[in-house]
């Protein structure tokens, strides 16, 4: 009778294990997609600027069409891309932030285009929401690791195993150049 209730506590206190473990996963998951719809709002926002700032840009450098014209097709990459996994997103805004780049370079050629106050204006919103966009990847970045490690390691990745969870990707800069550090001349 003893044996039968040790085995009864063991079980249960192996389903009780399972049952935390399991729990543990899926609020470190939800932690993941919470994170992934903060990029995702913040890259809506940036896909939502950048017509404006094309058309600003074009009032001033009509010449610039193939630029404006690389910004608008990695705006459309980027916002077909909305679906994908994390490393193809991150490609597309890649391309998108590289793109920008183009404009900006294009705003240092035009005294006339940088001291417009739209221009200035949409520029400014631009860089908040890059801002933003770097501290969600943070957070997304971190949650991921977090749930990627609490899958890994025993004896969760059994209960991972079982309960179909998959690992997440991060989110990270594709685009050697954008981790560079920019060099400052004054001369």
């Amino acid at each position: 009778m003893t044996a039968f209730y040790v085995l009864l506590v063991v079980l249960v206190v192996l389903v009780l294990a399972y049952v935390l473990i399991n729990n543990s996963l899926i609020g470190a998951r939800n932690k993941c997609d919470e994170a992934w719809s903060g990029i995702d709002v913040q890259l809506k926002r940036r896909h939502d600027l950048v017509p404006n700032l094309v058309e600003t840009v074009k009032g001033y450098a009509a010449h610039e069409q193939q630029t404006l014209t690389r910004v608008t097709d990695a705006r459309a990459g980027a916002v077909a891309a909305e679906n994908a996994p994390p490393g193809e997103r991150a490609q597309a805004e890649s391309a998108l932030s590289s793109a920008l780049g183009g404009i900006r370079a294009v705003a240092e050629q035009y005294p006339q285009l940088r001291a417009a106050d739209n221009f200035m204006r949409l520029q400014a919103q631009l860089a908040e929401i890059e801002d933003e966009i770097q501290a969600s990847r943070r957070i997304y970045n971190s949650n991921a690791q977090i749930y990627n490690t609490r899958m890994q390691v025993f004896p969760n990745s059994i209960v991972a195993a079982r309960g179909g969870f998959q690992p997440r990707e991060f989110f990270a800069i594709e685009a050697a150049s954008d981790r560079e550090v920019p060099e400052v001349s004054f001369t």
